[in-house]
């Protein structure tokens, strides 16, 4: 197949363009600066007025979007909040005038979203036909984004929302300060330890994504988490364990607060998720535990 990906350089995007190259796809990565191609992959240059990126992708049968500003990088302050937001609404408005503007459309988009759409919780169990929606900003964010790349199915393309829990890898995510305070024998649980880590190693992640192009079953929100979240103080434990470091340095709710402001709700607050649709349309986790995950990684 021939398929675009929005975001092919970032955390998720590399791992993915792995194992697309491995299957013998033939790839396309937007890019903001030209590069030359390699392994059957074209650079093609994006969001800039003088830039025509529909010219040079025509006959493409999926497209994936994971185009924005990392949600881990940099203190939540009101401009990197809005550099977040618009970031993933000025790309996903991009892919929607591409394409809108080739001949031959293509048959998905896959697009990137989040379980921040869900409210935080410590007893309530989410599935993709969960309703409720949190309020906070990233719950908006989530929202907004599965809204505007939703449009594409006036064209009778079919889109999926790959609503992403929180993605273990060392080159990107969560993981590398987590484990950092267990490297220097300071590890221990974060706030009160109830809550929810809804997580999946990146390579499922990628995975998925490929799974998402080749089932059309898969329409709509699709929760790509472990079947198996943990809570705080036992995923802090595993760590530890993997690690072969000792877990007894609490931190303070209010310590996290001070140091990460309102980033802090990422690791304070949390949602139990569950990767429904994946399961039941037979898409299987190369790590379904999280020691399996952390082994692998750590």
């Amino acid at each position: 197949m021939k398929i675009v990906i929005a975001g092919g350089s970032g955390f998720v995007g590399q791992v993915l363009v792995e194992i697309l190259q491995s299957k013998g796809h033939e790839i396309i990565i937007l890019s903001r600066s030209a590069k030359s191609a390699k392994k059957n992959t074209t650079y093609v240059k994006w969001l800039g007025d003088e830039n025509a990126p529909e010219n040079e992708i025509q006959y493409a049968d999926a497209f994936i979007n994971l185009a924005g500003v990392s949600i881990n990088e940099g203190r939540w302050t009101t401009e990197h909040q809005k550099q977040i937001y618009d970031s993933r609404m000025i790309a996903t408005d991009e892919l929607l005038r591409i394409i809108s503007a080739l001949q031959k459309k293509p048959s998905v988009l896959v697009n990137a979203s989040a379980i921040g759409i869900y409210p935080a919780s410590t007893t309530t169990i989410y599935t993709e036909k969960s309703k409720e929606m949190a309020t906070d900003f990233l719950a908006k964010t989530v929202h907004d984004w599965e809204m505007k790349a939703a449009t594409v199915e006036e064209d009778q393309i079919r889109a999926v929302f790959m609503r992403f829990g929180v993605v273990l890898g060392m080159d990107g995510g969560a993981l590398p300060l987590m484990a950092l305070p267990y490297k220097l024998f300071g590890g221990g649980t974060v706030g009160s330890g109830e809550q929810w880590i809804s997580w999946v190693h990146v390579k499922d992640v990628a995975r998925a994504l490929v799974f998402a192009i080749e089932n059309t079953n898969l329409q709509g929100p699709v929760n790509v988490t472990s079947p198996f979240p943990q809570q705080m103080k036992y995923f802090g434990k595993t760590i530890g364990t993997v690690l072969n470091r000792p877990h007894w340095f609490p931190v303070p709710s209010f310590m996290m607060k001070i140091a990460l402001g309102q980033k802090s709700a990422l690791v304070l607050e949390g949602q139990h998720v569950l990767p429904t649709i994946l399961q039941d349309n037979g898409f299987e986790f190369m790590f379904p535990t999280l020691k399996s995950a952390l082994e692998d990684l750590l």
